[in-house]
């Protein structure tokens, strides 16, 4: 998100300017030059210690960090969102280069679909050398939400474009497989690193114990043992087995965890602030966070959630002393980055709508107050903030002191020692082009779309389907392009067809707003209009009904009444048609990540911070058929 609010751009503005003026008094000794390419670069900073490859990476962040101004470490200390050009440029817009050379910042999220590896890299490479222009030539880190799913949802994540394409998390932890999320990982790393990006603003590692929580598609389901086993594959993917310029950093979040929202309402939005634990089972949800940690991530986020009825205070985990410093880094012994989620000090106007700070707990704090008590809490970076502002006026005024703002700084460059960007911040772009989206790798996210599906009944055993040129089908769902090509003879109403197949969505209430609507919140039944509708359909041909759970659905009717139900966690129509029909020998290899639960009224019977304690469930936690014979 990153969007400044109303009030403070003429204050950025003046900022931005000021410390551009500062930069430029600022001299130190001979320039030496910068290659990339056939383009030169200079800078004043090539021939200080810090740039010396020789010394030890300690050495290295003395030597910079003394030589950095206040103004340069604010810039650290905040990382907002940058969108690629639209019109096919690749040159950097006038806020974009006074954000780097103006702000000094050096931390950004990329927002937005990637459409064309090649100029997203020159576009990156273009970001470098302006971070290179700047007095000490601080170079740039790149990080991005997921960016490999079917589904595209603003906020959290993003649809795959030219990206391999694979279902969401969700359908890996339905695969149950340890070295298929590595070896997505790895495919991932591979993709991101080709167009400079360092960052996964991910594994989403929260628990889907409140069935109606708009998030619950980022996660790896229910289970707390599954989802450890699996975010250690998932960093060992990323990170790499030795951390270094081969590596993208994870940020591993939301702690300590944010699957018990209170009636199911998400945290970005007043009426989600709080986190409950009516079953008292906070560790639980610490569980996946401490595997994440031995496994080495090497930053976590805390989400905007106020912990209720614990022994905490009662404000925003990204601002909670006793959430980050005395859970996560005294008791967990968590020494890496912590950034907090978008937004906990400025208000902001997202896709048109009006967002306030997500400041729970401290709203009646002044932003200044706001800053402060992130920085005290022990956060090293303000997520979706531009506030350098702030950071001069508590260190000028004694608040904080200018050690506190270096031992983040310390931190924050460090990874970027580490990943090389001080040695070689460019990337290749012929190499981006011809890595994004291999075949190979388009292939391997196909086939695990495939396998993921989750199969729940096959009544008389109807699937898979036979593709006689004789039958006629009714469809919703399916694009009839598509259709066309497999030769598969449609019909307009479910009464000509000798079969039907549906591809429906988890139901959910629709909400206003620009942003808001994009979190598919409240009830996980269908309507009464709705299932009277589907009804009439199950009953006049035999139905393979198909539903997309991003988060669990409470549909026991579907059930009883279609001739045979699946699920999937993101899958295209070509995968579902190769499912339904056996193409190439797939079947359904998924099993359930989480409990179906047979209606609202027994989700809002159940604890929200305890898994698998709906009653009477429709279907369990890892049920999953296989067609017979296979």
């Amino acid at each position: 998100m990153g969007i400044r609010t109303r009030n403070d751009r003429k204050k950025q503005a003046f900022v931005g300017l000021f410390f551009a003026v500062t930069a430029l008094s600022k001299a130190v000794p001979a320039p030496t030059s910068f290659k990339h390419g056939a383009f030169t670069l200079r800078s004043d900073a090539e021939s200080l210690p810090y740039r010396d490859t020789s010394l030890s990476i300690d050495e290295r962040l003395d030597d910079l960090i003394q030589r950095m101004n206040l103004q340069e470490k604010a810039g650290q200390l905040f990382q907002s969102s940058l969108q690629l050009p639209t019109n096919g440029s690749t040159a950097l817009s006038n806020t974009t280069v006074i954000a780097v050379e103006g702000n000094f910042q050096s931390h950004f999220n990329l927002g937005g679909a990637v459409n064309s590896p090649r100029k997203a890299a020159e576009w990156y490479n273009n970001l470098q050398r302006a971070a290179l222009n700047t007095r000490l030539g601080i170079p740039v880190s790149m990080s991005s939400d997921p960016r490999h799913s079917y589904s595209d949802a603003v906020g959290s994540q993003i649809a795959a474009t030219a990206f391999s394409q694979w279902p969401g998390t969700l359908g890996l932890a339905a695969l149950r497989d340890t070295n298929l999320v590595r070896k997505f990982a790895n495919i991932a790393r591979q993709e991101y690193l080709a167009i400079g990006l360092r960052g996964s603003l991910h594994p989403q590692v929260d628990l889907s114990t409140e069935p109606r929580w708009a998030r619950i598609g980022g996660t790896m389901g229910e289970n707390a043992t599954l989802t450890a086993e699996l975010v250690v594959a998932y960093i060992e993917g990323f990170q790499t087995k030795e951390f270094g310029n081969q590596s993208v950093t994870t940020v591993t979040k939301h702690f300590p965890g944010s699957g018990p929202v209170e009636d199911g309402e998400d945290s970005h939005f007043t009426y989600g602030k709080n986190a409950t634990y009516p079953g008292n089972n906070f560790e639980q949800h610490l569980i996946p966070f401490k595997a994440a940690i031995a496994a080495g991530t090497r930053q976590i986020m805390p989400y905007y959630s106020r912990p209720m009825g614990t022994k905490y205070e009662e404000v925003a985990s990204g601002m909670n002393k006793g959430i980050v410093t005395d859970l996560l880094r005294n008791e967990l012994g968590f020494d890496g980055i912590v950034v907090t989620d978008w937004g906990l000090v400025t208000d902001a106007v997202i896709l048109g709508q009006d967002m306030p700070a997500r400041a729970w707990g401290a709203e009646n704090l002044t932003e200044i107050e706001r800053a402060a008590k992130i920085l005290n809490a022990g956060a090293d970076q303000l997520g979706g903030e531009q506030r350098f502002d702030l950071i001069l006026q508590l260190v000028g005024n004694g608040t904080i002191s200018e050690e506190r703002i270096d031992s983040s700084v310390r931190r924050l460059l460090r990874e970027k020692f580490l990943l090389g960007l001080f040695d070689n911040p460019f990337v290749d772009e012929d190499a981006a082009e011809k890595i994004v989206g291999t075949t190979e790798f388009l292939a391997a996210g196909a086939d695990t779309q495939r396998k993921s599906f989750t199969l729940l009944t096959n009544n008389d055993t109807v699937l898979p389907l036979k593709n006689c040129k004789s039958l006629k089908y009714y469809t919703e769902g399916l694009n009839t392009t598509l259709l066309a090509q497999r030769r598969i003879t449609t019909v307009s109403t479910p009464e000509e067809a000798d079969y039907a197949l549906l591809r429906l969505q988890t139901p959910f209430e629709p909400r206003p707003g620009g942003f808001e609507k994009n979190y598919h919140s409240g009830s996980l039944e269908f309507n009464v209009t709705e299932r009277a509708r589907q009804a009439k359909i199950y009953a006049a041909v035999p139905t393979i009904a198909d539903v997309f759970l991003e988060r669990p659905a409470a549909i026991p009717e579907i059930a009883e009444q279609a001739k045979a139900l699946m699920v999937n966690y993101g899958a295209s129509g070509e995968a579902f048609l190769d499912i339904v029909f056996g193409v190439d020998g797939y079947e359904p290899l998924g099993s359930l990540p989480f409990d179906l639960p047979r209606s609202d009224e027994a989700v809002e019977q159940s604890k929200g911070d305890v898994p698998f304690d709906t009653v009477d469930p429709v279907f369990r936690y890892g049920h999953g058929l296989r067609y017979e014979g296979c």
